[in-house]
């Protein structure tokens, strides 16, 4: 991690997505556009750093979607994965998605878990796939971290 992206997360929440996947970029500009707080980053889980992130937390492999850490470099510092993630991002934004995100985790697990599998398993089918991670607007970059190495 560079001292700029060590800089830009700290005590923010950072969202880690799959950078491939026209579905996970579309919740980044979903967040993005709702995030009127500032609160987020978001960074590929392709990138150095998004692997970095995961190996601090003990994932191994490739997640399936979303992968959310709160506080960042702080002692409050969370990880959500798959549904879990996606509620709590919902709870961080601006609107009225932050009450469906306070919702979902009132679904049972279980079925949250089972809905988010069917998603992600049918992602790049219904959703598409890029070649290589999109390039952010302008006014995106410094919000997006891990795109220049």
């Amino acid at each position: 991690m560079t001292d700029g992206e060590h800089t830009a997360m700290e005590g923010r929440a950072l969202l880690l997505y799959d950078g491939v996947c026209a579905l996970c970029h579309g919740l980044v500009k979903f967040l993005m556009k709702r995030d009127w707080g500032d609160r987020f980053r978001y960074a590929p889980l392709q990138s150095e750093l998004g692997r970095e992130m995961l190996e601090r937390f003990g994932i191994t492999g490739f997640p399936d979607g979303v992968v959310l850490v709160t506080d960042v470099l702080t002692a409050g510092e969370k990880v959500y994965q798959r549904s879990d993630a996606v509620a709590a991002s919902l709870r961080l934004v601006d609107g009225p998605w932050q009450k469906v995100g306070s919702l979902l985790p009132l679904v049972p697990r279980g079925l949250r878990e089972l809905g988010y599998s069917v998603v992600a398993r049918v992602r790049y089918r219904f959703f598409g796939r890029y070649d290589t991670c999109p390039v952010p607007l302008p006014e995106e970059r410094d919000r997006l971290l891990g795109m220049y190495e």
